[in-house]
């Protein structure tokens, strides 16, 4: 089965920068776009970024200039390069994936990032 694993959260302050990753498992990797998403409390989870199989990206307007989504087949691996990070990024942050030709939604189990002075 499907599973995505998030990890490189933590508490940072502002200004300051992290690096998420998502590995993932029992999925060809290469074939499928992955995303970003993050849910801060008492919101909705809201796509922060997304790349495609061939490497396109997109990002939220909140993320532009300051992070940078990215993946590694080889590792079967996605990042996201948090930089210049500010108190309204605190959030839960999640990989996700949507398998075809099923449709069906994957996510992992959320990274929380604080930040924070």
């Amino acid at each position: 089965q499907v599973q995505l694993v998030e990890s490189g959260g933590g508490l940072v302050q502002p200004g300051g920068s992290l690096r998420l990753s998502c590995t993932a498992s029992g999925m060809i990797f290469r074939l499928y776009a992955m995303d970003w998403y993050r849910q801060a409390p008492g919101k909705q989870r809201e796509l922060v970024a997304a790349i495609s199989s061939g490497g396109s990206t997109n990002y939220a307007d909140s993320a532009k200039g300051r992070f940078t989504i990215s993946r590694d087949n080889a590792k079967n691996t996605m990042y996201l390069q948090m930089n210049s990070l500010q108190p309204e990024d605190t959030a839960v942050y999640y990989c996700h994936t949507r398998l075809w030709p099923s449709g069906l939604d994957y996510w992992g189990q959320g990274t929380q990032v604080t930040v924070s002075s």
